[in-house]
């Protein structure tokens, strides 16, 4: 095997790694986006009657 195919072979295998570790780097930065979200709104589900009773006048 010669210098410049070995080269080029090692060159795709760092471009791949790269690539998976930027691609779970992403799918981590979601997750902990939408378990923040979720925190979120269980903090504000504390009071689950807070507006289920309301006076109408007409």
């Amino acid at each position: 095997m010669d210098i410049a195919a070995v080269s080029i072979s090692m060159a795709q295998a760092s471009l791949a790694q790269n690539v998976n570790i930027s691609v779970a780097k992403l799918a981590m930065n979601s997750m902990n986006q939408a378990g923040a979200d979720l925190t979120k709104m269980m903090e504000l589900s504390v009071n689950p009657g807070l507006g289920s009773k309301f006076d109408v006048s007409i």
